[in-house]
């Protein structure tokens, strides 16, 4: 600049950040009927290479949106005041099952997909819990 001259530079920006999100949307508009990579690429202002790579990443799994939890219903009954044999589950119509209420407080307990099971009990601290559900998320 001691000379007196500004450069300016158009074009693309580099080194933006793409959501994931993001990502699947622009591979699923370039996969529509119709559609030309290079067109939506101009569109979104990328290059027709990163979004052919982004497609190649989704056909190969590297490239997915993530599983969402999913939550089952639960319905709590009173439990017999005697010890004896389990109560059988029953299900709704809706899917909900039923599970006997215990008599006296007892833990939660949380099996997770892989088959890892936490037992918490009633008295257990918010942040402890974040502390084991974030360390099991990895």
């Amino acid at each position: 600049m001691a000379d007196g001259r500004i450069e300016i530079i158009t074009g693309r920006e580099r080194r933006r950040r793409w959501s994931i999100a993001e990502k699947l949307r622009l591979v699923a508009e370039s996969e529509a009927p119709g559609a030309s990579v290079t067109a939506v690429a101009l569109r979104h202002d990328i290059y027709p290479g990163l979004l052919f790579a982004w497609r190649r990443q989704v056909r190969e799994g590297r490239l997915s949106a993530e599983a969402m939890a999913e939550f089952v219903p639960v319905r709590l009954v009173d439990a017999p005041d005697q010890p004896g044999p389990a109560l059988p589950e029953a299900a709704d119509p809706d899917g909900a099952r039923s599970v006997p209420l215990p008599s006296r407080p007892a833990p939660i307990e949380v099996v997770l997909p892989d088959g890892c099971q936490v037992r918490v009990g009633q008295d257990a601290r918010p942040a402890l819990l974040r502390a084991v559900f974030g360390a099991l998320r990895g």
